[in-house]
């Protein structure tokens, strides 16, 4: 899609100064994907001690949203830095691979875990969709991937998912005194929409393999 070429672009100037640096230093594609995790990891944490620990203080979501965002930035830098540097590897591409689904899941389980501690069930269970449907967009693209289709179709991939996602946590955070609504809702649309357009793209990647394996 053409707007995310442009916007993919727009990101690698601007952080290509520390792909730069990182290289210099020494640093490696597979330690940027490995703290990405960590990152992820540490944000699905502090969802998980906001829901048992402090019910209603939804500052902390919007910390663990702020940390999903900029793991995000790591995600993007690791692919950079295995090119820049001349460092791309099969095993790194893998590797890269594997750990992303990683960090969305445990991202995905935090939220659904925290939405459940505070008793909105209905939410919980659209993140947990959610995280079937990014689970199952991947997933179609390396069965496609294995019977050598190009598979990369589809509006809810995961640099959309990773965004959504983090803004509304950090979004529920910022407007947690909001008095209009339940700001909860900040946190649990998204949620919603992630888990209908997912589940889409994952079956549009599958109708897309129907077509290809037809013609």
């Amino acid at each position: 899609m053409k707007y995310r070429d442009f916007l993919q672009q727009l990101i690698y100037k601007i952080i290509n100064p520390l792909v730069h640096g990182m290289i210099k230093v020494g640093i490696t594609p597979n330690f940027i994907t490995t703290t990405g995790l960590l990152l992820n990891m540490v944000a699905a944490a502090i969802f998980i001690y906001a829901g048992a620990c402090c019910p209603g203080e939804l500052s902390y979501v919007g910390w663990g949203g702020g940390i999903v965002l900029f793991a995000g930035l790591f995600d993007m830098m690791d692919g950079r830095v295995a090119r820049v540097g001349n460092m791309s590897s099969t095993f790194g591409a893998f590797y890269d691979s594997v750990l992303d689904r990683y960090s969305e899941l445990f991202t995905l389980l935090g939220i659904s875990y925290y939405l459940l501690l505070n008793d909105y069930l209905c939410g919980s269970i659209l993140t947990s969709v959610a995280l079937i449907g990014s689970l199952m967009v991947s997933y179609v693209r390396a069965r496609a991937e294995g019977l050598d289709l190009e598979c990369k179709v589809g509006l809810m991939q995961r640099p959309e998912r990773v965004v959504l996602a983090a803004l509304g946590a950090i979004f529920t955070g910022v407007f947690q005194d909001v008095t209009a609504f339940d700001p909860m809702l900040i946190l649990i649309v998204p949620m919603g929409i992630i888990a209908l357009l997912a589940n889409a793209t994952a079956f549009y990647r599958i109708a897309h393999c129907h077509r290809l394996l037809n013609k």
